[in-house]
């Protein structure tokens, strides 16, 4: 399974389905494609209601015919712009062809969720923005999560000292830090993450950089 990232939140994943989340692309800064790059994608994941997440998730499903999979409200909207979507909700999991989904919940605004995909026998946990919670202690216990994507940028989401202590309470053996470095007010850096975190090994990937799960 590879697994690249565009840049802020947008990690695309390559397996038996394509799964993009958080397409954040025109207009970032960081990233070093453009939504009209994306062929072929299987399914866009969205956390949340803002606009670096949200992203071009509606040029790429129109563009692909991708199934937008996103929080019900958010889902309603795509489906009034003519966009297939499944739409759910915290606690709730949907089966669709080759993965599954599992909503989880995170601390931020925007009707901000967390998403943890199955695909291909791998757990993968996309936080979104989120601060640091007790229930990722919980999440840590009931999924065995193979690679977490979390935010350290810090002023909107977890720096890296409570990103490094979410890794302890995931018990995930990767983690990639995310939201970092897009905007000068994301003061969190990879480097003191890694330094910080002791249980997991940090990959750390700069936008369009892959690795292999």
């Amino acid at each position: 399974m590879k697994i690249t990232f565009h840049g802020h939140a947008c990690i695309l994943i390559e397996g038996s389905r394509k799964v993009i989340f958080d397409p954040f692309l025109n207009g970032n800064p960081s990233a070093v494609i453009k939504a009209d790059d994306l062929s072929a994608i299987d399914y866009i994941l969205v956390t949340h209601d803002h606009m670096d997440h949200l992203g071009d998730s509606e040029i790429i499903s129109k563009k692909t015919g991708a199934t937008v999979v996103a929080i019900h409200e958010l889902s309603v909207v795509f489906q009034e712009k003519g966009l297939k979507s499944e739409g759910m909700n915290i606690g709730g999991t949907i089966e669709l062809p080759g993965i599954k989904v599992h909503m989880v919940n995170a601390v931020h605004s925007g009707g901000a969720t967390g998403l943890i995909l199955e695909l291909d026998g791998k757990m993968l946990y996309h936080s979104g923005d989120t601060a640091l919670f007790s229930d990722m202690e919980l999440y840590g216990e009931f999924f065995s999560i193979d690679m977490a994507f979390l935010p350290i940028g810090d002023r909107y989401t977890m720096g890296p000292a409570s990103a490094a202590r979410a890794v302890e309470l995931l018990r995930v053996p990767k983690v990639v830090p995310i939201h970092h470095s897009t905007f000068p007010l994301l003061t969190g850096r990879p480097e003191d993450f890694r330094k910080l975190v002791k249980t997991a090994e940090v990959i750390v990937l700069s936008p369009g950089q892959s690795c292999e799960l």
